[in-house]
This record gives structure tokens, C-alpha cells and sequence, in this order.
């Protein structure tokens, strides 16, 4: 059997993560998640969400075959085939207002600052009336204090491509509010993450 890809964070991170969909998402729904990588976090969710169905995708199309192959390994029905999306191109693969989440994670900072905006202004144009995007990573905060491990990490994103970096949290919340959505929750995450969660409405 070939080795498949695997991302040791994706594999840290993804049980607190599912912890927090638990105590937010309802027993059933359909998900669509954007830069599913090595497809960890979409078998790893949808194993333990098996009313939920989920839709895989990332604009690699490299990355397609190895979260095809993780979702069959395991068995899962509930994974759609991976689908090529890249959140900059208009309109995305996949129906409109036909998701209760979409889920981001560890994409805003790797990616140049306007695929933020991308972002929620797709996921805005996704999600059904009650629907939440929930995006996951590091993000910097006025008036609480960033790490050493978040600024070195920062710089070593600048220093690979100019366009990346940690983002302010505010900013990520003012592109969300240009598109119709409001932070509602900001959940602190193990390794200096956040988690964040974003509906319609107040």
C-alpha cells in the first residue's frame, strides 16, 4: 500500500478541533471544507460525523488523489470525491447555499491576504441561511500578546513568499463583515491557534 501524505499539525490538532465542531454543529448537516491537504482532518471528522456529509477540496490538484485515498482506506461513505477548488476562482465547483458548515484551516496565512477575502465571500455565497465557516490557524490580536513561537513563525512565512504571514484577527473579521458574516465565537486552540466561528446576523 503506497504511503500516503501526512501533515504531523493536521494530525496534533484534529481531535481538539472535532471537539469544538461537536459542541457546535448539529447531529447531521453537510460540510464543505477548502484546502483539505492531505485529507487528515476530512477522515478524521467525518469518522466520528457520520450523519454529516463531506465534501473535500483544494486548489492542488496534486492533493485530490491522496484525500480520495484516505476516505476509501477508511471506508467512509460519508466523503464526497475531493474536488479541485481554488478560492479565488468565481463560481466555485459546488452548489450554492447547499452547506450548514464551511471549514478552513491553516489556509489564511499560508495564501496571499486576498484569498481572505475569497474566502468569505464564497463561503458566504455556501452556506444555508443557519450556516457557520469555521476557520482554524494562528491569527494576531490587538492588545493580547503574540507568542515567540507565532512571530518566528510569522517571519518564516514572509521570508518563503512576501504574501503570506499571520493575519490580525481583526482584519479577518472585518473581510468577513464586508461579506454579510459576524465572528461569533473565537475559541482558543492548543500551540497558540484560534478557532474561529463565523454566521449571518449577529
Amino acid at each position: 500500500m503506497t504511503e500516503l501524505a501526512f501533515s504531523g499539525p493536521a494530525d496534533r490538532n484534529k481531535q481538539p478541533i472535532l471537539d469544538v465542531l461537536c459542541s457546535l454543529l448539529p447531529a447531521q448537516g453537510a460540510a464543505l471544507e477548502i484546502a483539505s491537504g492531505t485529507g487528515q482532518h476530512a477522515a478524521w471528522f467525518a469518522a466520528a460525523l457520520p450523519q454529516w456529509t463531506w465534501q473535500p477540496t483544494d486548489a492542488d490538484e496534486s492533493a485530490l488523489p491522496t484525500i480520495a485515498a484516505r476516505a476509501a482506506q477508511q471506508g467512509l461513505a460519508n466523503v464526497r470525491p475531493a474536488l479541485l477548488l481554488d478560492v479565488m476562482a468565481s463560481p466555485w465547483p459546488v452548489p450554492a447555499r447547499a452547506y450548514d458548515l464551511v471549514y478552513c484551516a491553516n489556509m489564511i496565512h499560508i495564501a496571499p491576504w486576498e484569498t481572505c477575502a475569497a474566502l468569505m465571500q464564497g463561503s458566504a455565497r455556501h452556506l444555508k441561511v443557519a450556516g457557520v465557516l469555521v476557520t482554524y490557524g494562528p491569527y494576531l490580536e490587538d492588545a493580547v500578546p503574540t507568542t515567540a513561537g507565532n512571530l518566528a513563525f510569522d517571519a518564516s512565512l514572509r521570508a518563503r513568499d512576501a504574501r503570506w504571514g499571520i493575519r490580525r484577527l481583526q482584519d479577518v473579521a472585518q473581510q468577513a463583515s464586508q461579506a454579510g458574516l459576524t465572528l461569533r465565537r473565537r475559541q482558543e486552540m492548543p500551540a497558540n491557534n484560534r478557532l474561529l466561528v463565523f454566521g449571518r446576523g449577529d
